[in-house]
């Protein structure tokens, strides 16, 4: 995994719930079928109300019909996101979808363990709210090294919040395979 993160921003408001980032009754595809895991990607963020997806405009939808994988790789995002039940669905989703990193003010504890515990993508934390900084489509880069992410469309850099282990556990795949990359577990 690179130290920098390059993409499309997809920005969301605040309070987005994980029923909103996987709705319930897309929770019983496999996560096993390669055919059946691509349906959590086609319906990553479909319980998002459409004017509040992809702001500011809105009704700009995360995944276009048909497909299972977004044009946009960087999600921007408000407070509290992930909040809701402790579904590992979520993140999973997301990172089905193509999302390789959230940027939001802050996270639902269980959401923001769940990305990283399953090594899906990773949770950054604004040191300020960017919904407002930045818009659906515009060019994000995020250099990991720095903890900063520029928008390469408006010009304009911003700090962001440092990870920690967090990096390299969601680069290691997971809580696991980070724990026996570093020998604090027994390899199987």
């Amino acid at each position: 995994m690179d130290t920098i993160i390059q993409g499309k921003a997809y920005v969301l408001g605040k309070n987005i719930d994980t029923d909103q980032i996987i709705p319930a009754e897309h929770l019983v595809y496999s996560l096993s079928d390669p055919e059946e895991v691509k349906l959590y990607g086609k319906y990553a963020l479909s319980g998002v109300p459409p004017e509040q997806g992809g702001l500011p405009q809105g009704n700009i939808p995360f995944i276009n019909e048909g497909g299972f994988r977004s044009d946009y790789t960087i999600i921007v995002a408000g407070p509290n996101f992930g909040c809701g039940s402790s579904r590992e669905h979520a993140p999973f989703a997301l990172q089905v979808a193509g999302a390789k990193a959230i940027i939001a003010e802050s996270y639902a504890r269980i959401f923001y363990r769940n990305c990283v515990d399953g090594g899906f993508v990773i949770p950054y934390e604004s040191a300020q709210p960017l919904t407002e900084a930045v818009r659906t489509g515009d060019e994000l880069k995020i250099d990991i090294e720095e903890n900063t992410v520029t928008n390469l469309t408006t010009g304009v850099t911003l700090p962001l919040n440092p990870l920690g282990d967090v990096f390299n556990i969601v680069k290691a795949g997971g809580i696991f395979a980070y724990a026996r990359q570093e020998n604090l577990m027994a390899r199987n």
